[in-house]
């Protein structure tokens, strides 16, 4: 038996960083993340939002791929929320690719906590210069990133 523990912060967002993950039902949609990743045989430690994108903490089944994974995430939520356009009127899908940063399991907590108070952080940084800190702490370069870019 393989023995694999990998705790993933996962960032991805709206198709032009356009604002409409409507607050007042992203429960529902987090409710609806979390369906998909106990079907999948995922843990889902947190997930929360911002009104252009969604971030979460999670331990992905081993037998899935990341990118297999993420792929089923978006296109299921997207259509999802396209089958309810009532609560999100303004979504038309999401942006190209996510990004996905492997913590270990000690620092768990402190990404947890780290979503948990997405609203209040982002009373200071935008999500360009949030997006743009996780690369420079994992060595990655800004410039050259194409994440932001639809």
């Amino acid at each position: 038996m393989s023995h694999i523990c990998l705790t993933y912060h996962i960032v991805w967002r709206t198709k032009c960083s356009k604002r409409s993950i409507n607050e007042a039902h992203e429960r529902d949609l987090f409710a609806y993340i979390f369906g998909i990743c106990k079907e999948k045989k995922c843990t889902l430690y947190r997930v929360n939002a911002m009104q252009d994108h969604v971030h979460m903490c999670i331990e992905i089944h081993p037998t899935i791929a990341l990118s297999d994974f993420m792929k089923a995430l978006k296109q299921s939520t997207s259509s999802w929320m396209k089958e309810h356009k009532e609560m999100f009127p303004f979504f038309d899908s999401w942006g190209n690719g996510y990004a996905a940063f492997t913590y270990a399991v000690k620092d768990r907590p402190n990404v947890i906590n780290y979503i948990r108070n997405q609203k209040e952080h982002h009373k200071t940084f935008d999500f360009r210069e949030e997006y743009e800190s996780l690369l420079i702490e994992f060595g990655l370069d800004p410039k050259t990133d194409k994440f932001l870019e639809d």
